[in-house]
């Protein structure tokens, strides 16, 4: 296990809040056990915090991971899952978590968490990065700058899903049975739904114009977590026309992937697909459902809202090792717009070749 240097004992000890300072290690593979067990244990932990990603991300996506774990008295006390990306076009970034809807620090105090903040600070200065990104799911013990620009739409479910049916808005049910006269029908599963999950999800990627990762990476989080990923396709007869993927852990489902072909719209057939995830989630006995990361004040946002979700704020952290103005690494940035509109009119099978090289670099 390699040990994180520090600056100097005082440093630790004022980290430790004046304690015996934790030993910070990056996790190796002999330490996926421990990891994980303390994620599922921590009220802070979430499915992305599992060390399963690691592997995913540098097998697929070839990216290297550095997994820092705090250790007290031969315990786990905190993890904090990090990720190099090394690029030309987008440089060198440290981040927690990227491709993923947020990480950032899990530890059983804030002493803890500082501890494995300035341990990553002094890792992006080793490494030399542009910048360090934290995203998180609520706030952490730092005074590193951030940004509020994303919310996690987050419902509260009940075992009985009629009990959420009345909550919503009458305009909002007549959206959804209009939507459920379309002829829709959702499935759910697993490797049997994933040839038309991704084939869906390609076709709206490039429409948004985004690159989208290669279909080994999708097919290698199904088998990393076999247990806790759900596939849903929504169809219209027998043709795919929205569909998601979703992660589970404890009593939370996590959206993470999400797309439609063009019908879709038409057919308002993200009414029926989402209103079929949350009566599975409801009967299943999960309580709390992530409809996934929004930026806040867009259609997306607004959409989820109609179900009655609630906007939980992320806090993303940055610092940058040689000074500099915040990164501005998003689609929502003026200078990445020619591109995106480029993007949309490719052929799917030039998206299909150089996306994952593109999207691999994209936090």
């Amino acid at each position: 296990m390699q040990e994180i240097a520090a600056r100097t004992d005082a440093d630790q000890r004022e980290a430790a809040g004046g304690g015996t300072p934790p030993a910070i290690i990056i996790a190796r593979e002999t330490d996926a056990e421990s990891w994980d067990r303390f994620v599922l244990a921590s009220e802070a932990g979430s499915f992305y915090h599992r060390f399963g990603w690691s592997r995913i991300l540098r097998e697929s996506l070839g990216v290297e991971p550095f997994y820092l774990m705090a250790r007290s008295d031969d315990q786990v006390v905190g993890v904090l899952p990090l990720v190099l990306l090394s690029s030309r076009l987008f440089g060198r970034i440290l981040c927690s978590m990227p491709f993923l809807n947020f990480g950032g620090p899990c530890a059983d105090s804030g002493a803890v968490a500082r501890a494995l903040i300035d341990a990553a600070i002094r890792k992006s200065h080793e490494l030399e990065v542009d910048y360090l990104e934290l995203r998180c799911a609520a706030r952490i013990p730092t005074d590193l700058a951030s940004s509020t620009h994303k919310v996690s739409m987050s419902i509260a479910l009940d075992r009985d899903p009629d009990v959420l049916w009345n909550g919503f808005t009458s305009k909002h049910r007549t959206n959804v049975r209009r939507a459920m006269k379309n002829q829709l029908v959702v499935a759910s599963g697993g490797w049997e739904l994933f040839e038309e999950f991704f084939a869906v999800l390609e076709r709206s990627w490039r429409d948004l114009g985004t690159p989208l990762y290669g279909r080994g990476f999708f097919a290698s989080v199904l088998a990393e977590f076999p247990g806790e990923t759900r596939i849903h396709v929504c169809r219209y007869g027998e043709r795919p026309v929205a569909v998601a993927c979703n992660g589970m852990q404890g009593g939370v489902i996590e959206g993470m992937w999400a797309g439609g072909m063009p019908v879709a719209r038409s057919l308002n057939a993200n009414y029926v697909l989402y209103w079929h995830m949350i009566q599975e989630a409801c009967r299943l006995g999960f309580g709390r459902f992530h409809l996934g990361r929004s930026t806040v004040d867009s259609g997306g946002e607004w959409f989820k809202t109609r179900w009655n979700a609630n906007a939980l704020q992320l806090y993303w952290y940055y610092h940058r090792p040689r000074g500099g103005a915040m990164p501005a690494l998003n689609v929502d940035n003026p200078k990445y717009r020619n591109a995106i509109a480029a993007w949309r009119r490719l052929p799917l099978w030039v998206v299909r070749r150089v996306g994952p090289h593109i999207a691999r670099n994209i936090p």
